[in-house]
């Protein structure tokens, strides 16, 4: 895409009323537009964003047996109807459709969806809003033995979600209160300061336990030193349930067994929230000078700052975006003629794309674009076929 059609633009003041970093960066950066207190509009850049975390969750979803498919907002009370606060109940309805012999078990259904919170703590940007755009897979099993097998898959997806979208370094599957129907569920907690929950870690084995269940019982439980744990502030992106017949009963959603029994279907909860992960990815991967994406969220992975007005310039910059256009590199290409270079490096550095690529009279005097890491203090001058390469071998 070419920056100069980009509708949005960037700003150097972020709204005075946010208090957090990543709803500062993102609306500074043009990503999201704040509609009021805790309700955001995903602009183009944003809502790239949120397609690149939907797909790896997807992914992930799908590999472990996931079916996907799309529930209603609205959802009825009794004689009222409302917005959507959470998905059990629509589920449990819609397979009791669908489930009345051992053979149509399991089934993992799961769904992309905004749901309704009206949030009154909404201080924390897209991290905590009014609205919540999130993936829920609910699991329906025979039994607590094939709940339990599936349920310890969905244990290494999401782990593999958090270390694709970058994050994984960061976040600990950490023990929580399971409610009525098991000792423990399961969140996955991302280490922040701008997080509201407290966790302590065991860095050896690589978990973590909730405060609220934290007591010594819980901890000869988990084979856990209390000497060993570090206190830290952390923010839930997600987490998994085991739910047992709390939401087949009362809708009555059974099937028969191979004995001929009726028997309830076991159920379990997996939630993501997408916005909230976006929010935290920005709050931990970001510097002074703007948001930092890894490449597999990042709206694009590279960004051409065309920099002079000279013929052989804009001609080498025009050439460049063909040809990364022509290989599947998604890029940004920042053709703006009333930009000064300043704003331009300023304008990369808060938009935050893992590589920036100048191409300037400097650059061409050395036979090629300057190329540098987002992450990185210097760059390096490549040609384009090298620029090629590079890209390819980092995929």
């Amino acid at each position: 895409m070419k920056q100069s059609q980009l509708f949005t633009k960037t700003r150097k003041e972020a709204p005075k009323d946010e208090e957090s970093k990543n709803a500062e960066l993102l609306i500074k950066g043009g990503f999201i537009h704040k509609e009021m207190a805790g309700v955001y509009s995903y602009l183009p850049l944003g809502l790239k964003v949120l397609k690149n975390i939907e797909g790896i969750i997807r992914s992930e979803m799908d590999a472990i047996g996931g079916t996907e498919m799309r529930t209603s907002v609205i959802q009825s009370n009794g004689t009222e109807i409302g917005l959507s606060f959470t998905n059990e109940e629509a589920y449990s309805n819609i397979m009791k459709q669908y489930v009345s012999s051992y053979k149509d078990l399991p089934i993992y259904p799961y769904d992309f969806k905004n749901i309704f919170r009206n949030e009154t703590r909404s201080k924390s940007g897209i991290m905590r809003g009014r609205e919540f755009y999130w993936k829920a897979l609910y699991s329906f099993s025979r039994d607590e033995a094939q709940h339990e097998e599936f349920y310890e898959k969905s244990k290494q997806a999401y782990k593999n979600i958090f270390q694709k979208a970058g994050i994984g370094h960061l976040t600990y599957m950490t023990f929580a209160s399971g409610g009525s129907f098991s000792k423990f569920s399961h969140e996955f907690q991302t280490v922040t300061g701008a997080g509201e929950d407290t966790i302590y870690i065991d860095e050896s084995k690589g978990i973590a336990v909730n405060k609220e269940v934290y007591t010594d019982e819980v901890l000869a439980d988990l084979g856990i030193d209390k000497e060993k744990l570090v206190e830290q502030r952390a923010v839930e992106v997600g987490n998994i349930f085991s739910l047992s017949t709390k939401f087949s009963e009362p809708f009555d959603l059974t099937y028969t067994d191979e004995a001929g029994e009726q028997k309830l279907v076991v159920m379990g909860s997996y939630g993501i929230g997408l916005g909230r992960l976006m929010g935290t990815i920005v709050e931990v991967l970001s510097d002074d000078n703007g948001i930092i994406w890894p490449e597999s969220v990042a709206p694009f992975r590279v960004h051409i700052l065309e920099l002079g007005d000279s013929e052989e310039v804009l001609k080498e910059a025009e050439t460049l975006y063909a040809a990364l256009a022509s290989a599947g590199i998604e890029t940004l290409y920042d053709d703006r003629m009333e930009m000064s270079a300043g704003e331009k490096f300023a304008d990369a550095d808060l938009l935050g794309m893992p590589y920036r690529v100048v191409v300037s009279a400097r650059s061409l005097k050395e036979n090629g674009v300057e190329v540098k890491k987002r992450t990185e203090e210097k760059g390096q001058i490549m040609t384009q076929d090298e620029l090629l390469h590079f890209l390819k071998t980092k995929e």
